[in-house]
């Protein structure tokens, strides 16, 4: 059993295993989807290829769609070479619910894989599917790190000044390749076109905005660009970005769901770890729920994406949706959790759900902190999503996800995920000094930066652009010794462009340092300071 275009045509098989197949040809799929394409997608790692992939395939299944999507990647061509073209662009979809049951089907879906950013005919076969009058919709899922234009001080981030000066034919970076290929839209008679952030930042839709906007302005300055493609990139009517909400927990390719696979009969499986440091497989596991709520403003038309489950809505009730996940009822508990789970050795992070310490902060922070300020957004209850992310989804122990997958990037998450509620606070109060989860969890992650466990052992820290930086400025603080600290947190903690927010203007600089203090007095202490505060 192979994944393949001719390894699914042996259905038997397949069926005999419980696996899906699609009821649609992907090959003839693809061959359509190339010759006219209505959806590009940039980020093609796990979430994507199941949630987004999967949105597509039941349109496709059902009849609602008769294209599929062309995959566009920027940041790592080795999925491209390892994962897409070797299975004929298949995903084999797994699905792992809480009560140890899964399901599996394939998905014939994704059409094409473009190394978008290599300099080569695949810049020429992206270009003529953006000049593409029927495309309708680019989406994206590349994480946050792919929206950060500057650095921690303002300053252009070497890749982002590189395709300033460079211009848009020489633009490598996801924001540079995407505004280029926009300027290829735009000389092919303007044709409009939406393109939809489905990442994790607040706003995203603004965000993605300003980016393109921002690198438009600045090749227009330089000469490459002319006033003309400024004022269509800036025209909502003309290329518009709707916000998203997106939610469904993916974790890397679990070592149990590549077993099972090969003991049903499906060949070459394995997991891959791309010398960019991207774990990826053949299959995408991940969990049931999933949740993406969308702005309905395409002006080129769309898939009818509400009938595979999205919620199609407007600008005002996508913000309070987003903000109700990303910075109240998911995504700031992962975060938070996440860097004493490490410290504390648990390798899934379903296991800290069962921890007393981090249990109780998740409550804090979720109940307590977040629900008090987040606004609902009427689609969606804030409560019992809430409930089923601290009593069904974060404790599922088949899901397979680690602490250390959650802990990449986090200095480009906690403006948004800890950031906005402290503002809420502020705004409502004029201080946010009575907060006591999300201190804990600044504090938490700068300990984490020690890179020494709770025991003073050392361990690994997940990949962040930030870390060198961060350390740096921490140099001297030292286990076992809270007045090493001294005033070396202050350029972390007053930084608003780390936060969004400087901390002591907050009122809770000097409590993170109290707390961070704290942490450091020797063996066992992240876990005696929890237990001080949250008791």
């Amino acid at each position: 059993m192979k994944l393949s275009y001719s390894g699914i045509k042996d259905t038997a098989a397949w069926e005999q295993a419980g696996i899906k197949l699609p009821s649609y040809d992907p090959q003839l799929l693809s061959e359509q989807t190339k010759a006219d394409p209505v959806w590009v997608h940039f980020g093609i790692g796990n979430i994507f290829r199941i949630f987004i992939g999967g949105i597509a395939d039941t349109l496709i299944r059902n009849g609602d769609l008769d294209r599929g999507i062309i995959c566009a990647e920027t940041f790592d061509y080795e999925v491209v070479d390892r994962i897409y073209d070797p299975f004929d662009n298949l995903v084999l979809a797994v699905t792992l619910h809480e009560d140890g049951q899964t399901e599996q089907r394939v998905l014939g879906s994704l059409c094409e894989a473009v190394k978008a950013g290599a300099l080569d005919h695949t810049r020429g076969r992206l270009a003529e599917v953006f000049r593409s009058p029927g495309l309708q919709m680019v989406s994206l899922t590349i994480t946050e790190k792919g929206y950060a234009m500057r650095g921690a001080y303002g300053t252009w981030l070497p890749y982002v000044q590189a395709d300033l000066e460079k211009g848009p034919a020489g633009a490598v970076g996801a924001m540079g390749v995407l505004t280029a290929m926009l300027l290829e839209r735009y000389h092919e008679r303007a044709y409009p076109i939406a393109i939809v952030s489905m990442d994790n930042v607040s706003a995203n839709g603004r965000k993605l905005r300003e980016c393109v906007v921002e690198t438009a302005k600045e090749w227009k300055a330089r000469g490459y660009v002319d006033g003309g493609f400024l004022a269509y990139v800036s025209d909502e009517s003309r290329v518009s970005f709707p916000w998203t909400m997106i939610d469904k927990i993916t974790p890397r390719p679990g070592e149990e769901v590549y077993r099972m696979l090969t003991d049903k009969g499906v060949e070459d499986m394995e997991p891959v770890t791309t010398s960019r440091h991207t774990y990826i497989a053949p299959y995408a596991n991940a969990e049931a729920p999933q949740y993406l709520v969308v702005e309905d403003n395409f002006p080129n038309g769309r898939p009818p994406l509400e009938k595979a489950g999205v919620y199609m809505t407007d600008r005002e009730t996508v913000n309070r949706s987003e903000r109700m996940k990303v910075t109240v009822c998911l995504n700031p508990i992962h975060t938070a959790l996440c860097t004493f789970a490490c410290m504390f050795r648990y390798t899934l992070f379903a296991d800290c759900m069962h921890d007393p310490q981090l249990r109780a902060l998740a409550q804090e922070l979720g109940y307590q902190e977040g629900l008090r300020v987040v606004k609902d957004p009427g689609i969606l209850s804030p409560r019992a999503f809430l409930d089923e992310v601290l009593e069904v989804r974060f404790p599922n122990p088949y899901l397979g996800d680690s602490s250390a997958r959650i802990a990449v990037d986090i200095s480009q998450m906690v403006g948004i995920r800890f950031g906005e509620t402290i503002k809420a606070y502020v705004e409502k109060d004029g201080t946010a000094a009575g907060l006591t989860a999300i201190p804990l969890a600044i504090a938490g992650w700068l300990r984490y930066l020690l890179a020494v466990d709770d025991q003073g052992e050392p361990f690994d820290l997940s990949p962040d652009p930030m870390i060198p930086q961060l350390q740096q400025l921490l140099e001297g603080v030292e286990f076992g010794d809270p007045d090493s600290l001294k005033d070396r947190a202050r350029p972390i903690l007053s930084n608003a462009h780390i936060f969004g927010i400087d901390l002591y203007q907050a009122g809770l600089g000097k409590k993170i340092e109290s707390m961070l203090r704290s942490m450091l007095a020797g063996p066992g202490a992240v876990r005696e300071t929890l237990r001080s505060y949250l008791d």
